[in-house]
């Protein structure tokens, strides 16, 4: 295919065969080599046939194959022309990534740094098959689902109001309908409330090791060799049941006619179809928020055992699965489109960006720009973005020598199989100081603080 450089770090695909719309891939030089070794260039390019498709089919820097739209693809479209695609979300809705803040420093975590990973294994579960020990009636699940992280904190008291103030649509997407979500999917995810779940997820606790903008660090309350903690995590089994449903249902409704890629499956936005996924899609979403807010109480139990006067704050909470309406400029008019962002970040304007590394490197607290709103709809990438497959990860490498590697950076890491950590080792994954360095060289986030780990509890 045809793919021409517009500028540093921004190529295209020229809108041909089809397609109604070009595509946008932003990238460096070597990430591009990275991406062009799998189908992500051909998945951008046919994200961009779907009707009422605008501007641009985006892949960003941390872009690699995935079901339907690539992983770090981004796609707008128009309320009354276009579609909704579960393919354009993911299986894990709003998989995504919290990060906290403590006033405890890195040397204190050192001091107990077995005991700190053994006390979080042991109360949050981890891992294929961990069921949660978090009990809930049917009829309160429902509430959840609608209420997302504020019904976990307002109602079963656990966290306070500021958790969910700092935390995309306030950890609660309001056209939630628990009616929408099968008895299947509830059946899967009633156990899994409080619980990381398997692949990527992971709690870590980190120190940050440099600041790259003092002022936004000190508005966020982050500074040098202060000790925080990531929770990636998803709507584990009723989001993944949520995604096979709608998937099924759009099949049988619409058909393949027309598609590219039949995993790319949809709906109008605006038939009944269309309404009934995003309102289980928000539903999935909820449980998302809720899920975190509940491993955050959990983590706040554990800590305060180990560190009688630690103190824990949300710094923020970012969605990477999501489709949502928002507002954006399209043809120098101000317009409410549907945007996808599947394995990506919101980045308006001001608003926090955590960009979580693979296991064992460097995360990163970035801060939303003017320009994400002006180039990507206001997204940027949501980790370091995969270069090998887990089958191909686990042929070439070995849990044992993995853990081996971060013991001797220091870092301390329990998980619950040797696959789990051959599959998540960081030779699988891009270069996240590269792919960092272009969202920030483009402008589309902003480095604010580098953050190193110092124990993993891995899913």
């Amino acid at each position: 295919m045809e793919l021409k450089k517009v500028s540093k770090d921004v190529y295209e695909i020229p809108a041909e065969n089809g397609m109604k719309v070009p595509a946008r891939i932003f990238a460096s030089e070597s990430i591009l080599k990275n991406i062009e070794k799998d189908k992500t260039l051909e998945q951008v390019k046919n994200v961009a046939h779907l009707p009422g498709i605008l501007k641009y089919s985006i892949a960003l820097p941390d872009a690699h194959q995935g079901y339907g739209f690539s992983i770090g693809g981004v796609a707008a479209f128009d309320l009354d022309r276009g579609v909704i695609s579960p393919g354009g979300v993911g299986y894990d809705i709003n998989c995504s990534v919290r990060l906290l803040k403590t006033n405890l420093k890195k040397e204190d975590i050192l001091k107990k740094q077995k005991e700190v990973v053994e006390k979080l294994y042991e109360k949050i579960p981890s891992g294929v098959g961990r069921g949660s020990k978090f009990q809930i009636t049917r009829k309160e699940l429902n509430k959840l689902l609608e209420g997302g992280a504020k019904y976990v904190v307002d109602n079963l008291k656990m966290g306070v109001k500021e958790d969910y103030l700092h935390t995309e649509e306030e950890g609660n997407m309001k056209d939630a309908d628990s009616d929408k979500v099968s008895e299947r999917a509830v059946n899967r995810g009633i156990g899994q409330l409080g619980t990381i779940g398997a692949g990527n997820h992971f709690l870590e606790v980190q120190y940050v090791d440099e600041i790259f903008d003092d002022k936004i660090a000190k508005k966020l309350g982050i500074k040098k060799g202060q000790v925080t903690i990531m929770i990636h995590c998803g709507s584990r089994g009723l989001g993944h049941q949520v995604a096979s449903d709608y998937i099924q249902l759009m099949e049988k409704e619409y058909g393949f006619k027309n598609l590219p890629d039949r995993e790319l499956i949809n709906a109008p936005i605006k038939s009944k179809l269309g309404k009934d996924y995003y309102s289980a899609m928000c539903a999935a979403a909820n449980f998302a928020f809720a899920n975190k807010q509940i491993i955050t109480h959990w983590i706040r139990e554990e800590m305060g055992k180990l560190f009688p006067k630690v103190k824990i704050d949300v710094v923020y909470d970012v969605c990477h699965n999501i489709a949502k309406f928002e507002e954006h400029k399209i043809g120098g008019k101000n317009k409410i489109v549907c945007v996808h962002r599947k394995g990506a970040t919101r980045a308006f304007n001001k608003q926090p960006v955590i960009i979580p590394g693979s296991m064992g490197t460097a995360s990163y607290l970035l801060i939303g720009t003017k320009k994400a709103e002006e180039l990507t709809f206001g997204s940027t990438v949501h980790g370091a973005g995969r270069i090998s497959s887990r089958s191909l990860a686990l042929r070439n490498l070995k849990g044992e020598e993995t853990k081996k590697e971060m013991n001797k950076e220091g870092i301390e890491v329990k998980a619950g199989s040797w696959k789990s950590l051959a599959e998540e080792a960081p030779e699988a994954y891009k270069d996240i100081d590269e792919v960092v360095k272009v969202v920030d060289d483009l402008g589309i986030s902003k480095k604010v603080a580098r953050l190193k780990p110092l124990a993993v509890v891995k899913g």
